[in-house]
């Protein structure tokens, strides 16, 4: 067999491991939504979604846990995103010791490897019984901020690097400053990073259940916002690891999954959205 004929059919195989892994995954993917959708819509209901469980009517329902989902990612959101921004401009525009930025960037790629159920340790003994916050929103929350830091930090810090240096110059030769130069060019270039950054966020405080256990707490009850910040309060994915493991019912476990996945779908285009909206 001539060369050509070998390097084509290497083509070939490459191209065609390609397809099929680029198949494979569109496959699992599609398999695991229709697999949750099929065990899980038919169980939904009005009632489910718009009412709390109650032991002496022997009704389930999911509306406190729905609530306190969107509580803890107002909260974590609200103190994570300042921070994580404001890192990532210090590292890419205003740091002048290079060790230290590479002291905080390592520290930020080693966080963000540690497991889950790490951070809710930790954010047990430091929110819920050092500062005597109790097991709730705010605690939680908290301890989300932890996690997901590194992700906001990284994902903004990469998008800022992108912006060519051209426009850095070109913002400071017409008389900006160093700030106003950050804020009106910089940053709206970048906005398309830190709106993924925020949806990769979003995505790992709606999923995440280990770290709230110890720190969120397993109330199912309905809670005002204030309220709930201190007070024990389940969240989506909690309510399903309580309803599955320690109560047995499956398929409201399956349910919560499909509420779930429509609620990270619906946070992610509402992000997408405000993300092209802040560009133009």
């Amino acid at each position: 067999m001539s060369f050509e004929k070998k390097r084509a059919l290497w083509n070939r195989s490459v191209k065609a491991a390609v397809y099929g892994a680029a198949g494979f995954t569109a496959a699992l993917l599609l398999f695991l939504i229709g697999f949750i959708f099929w065990r899980g819509v038919p169980y939904l209901s009005w009632e489910l979604v718009s009412t709390q469980t109650s032991y002496i009517r022997e009704t389930i329902g999911i509306l406190p846990n729905i609530v306190n989902t969107i509580y803890i990612i107002l909260v974590a959101m609200v103190i994570v995103l300042p921070l994580g921004v404001g890192a990532a401009i210090y590292l890419t525009e205003y740091a002048s010791n290079r060790t230290l930025a590479a002291v905080i960037e390592f520290a930020a790629e080693t966080l963000t490897g540690i497991p889950s159920i790490l951070y809710g340790l930790v954010g047990m003994l430091i929110f819920v019984q050092l500062c005597g916050l109790g097991a709730g929103i705010l605690a939680g929350g908290l301890t989300l901020v932890m996690m997901i830091l590194p992700t906001i930090l990284r994902t903004t810090q990469e998008s800022l690097k992108t912006v060519p240096q051209a426009y850095r110059d070109g913002a400071l030769a017409l008389g900006a400053g160093k700030w106003r130069m950050v804020r009106t060019v910089v940053l709206p270039n970048a906005v398309d990073g830190i709106v993924t950054g925020c949806i990769l966020a979003v995505g790992r405080i709606v999923g995440e259940s280990a770290a709230l256990l110890f720190t969120a707490g397993f109330g199912l009850r309905l809670q005002g916002f204030l309220n709930s910040l201190r007070t024990s309060s389940a969240t989506l994915t909690v309510a399903l690891y309580v309803y599955a493991s320690e109560q047995g019912k499956i398929d409201v476990a399956f349910a919560i999954a499909v509420i779930l996945m429509l609620l990270t779908l619906l946070i992610n285009i509402a992000a997408g959205l405000a993300g092209k909206k802040r560009k133009r």
